[in-house]
């Protein structure tokens, strides 16, 4: 590869990493939703929280986690500030905003949909 070519990759390359950096810091983002502004995902789709989760604690499992997928935490990105992550009862992984553990919902079909607010009294919005 000529020299000017391995240069220019090389600062593509770095350029990238840095990109990729600063987008992992947080394991999600904020939107403006109907309800006004919510945490979502990496693809755009709503975050809630529920009322029987103790900080620190999911306590939402078996069918309850079908239909509100945790939000999974990895060992890609490291928890700070208002970020932690709890262990779940099977040990999986999943990321906290201010130790309430997140979720998305399964009948949310499009990013900005909110469908989950307020279902049982219980399940709100995760605000940013």
């Amino acid at each position: 590869m000529p020299k000017p070519l391995l240069q220019a990759t090389l600062a593509a390359l770095a350029l990238f990493t840095a990109t990729a950096a600063v987008a992992q810091s947080a394991p999600a983002a904020t939107a403006t939703t109907a309800k006004g502004e919510a945490l979502v995902d990496a693809k755009g789709m709503t975050l809630y929280v529920f009322d029987k989760d103790p900080a620190g604690k999911s306590v939402c499992n078996g069918g309850c986690a079908t239909n509100w997928p945790p939000l999974a935490a990895t060992g890609e990105m490291k928890a700070s500030g208002a970020w932690s992550v709890v262990t779940r009862d099977d040990g999986a992984m999943q990321w906290a905003y201010n130790g309430k553990p997140l979720y998305t919902w399964i009948k949310d079909a499009k990013p900005g949909d909110i469908t989950g607010d307020g279902v049982g009294g219980v399940w709100h919005v995760a605000k940013p």
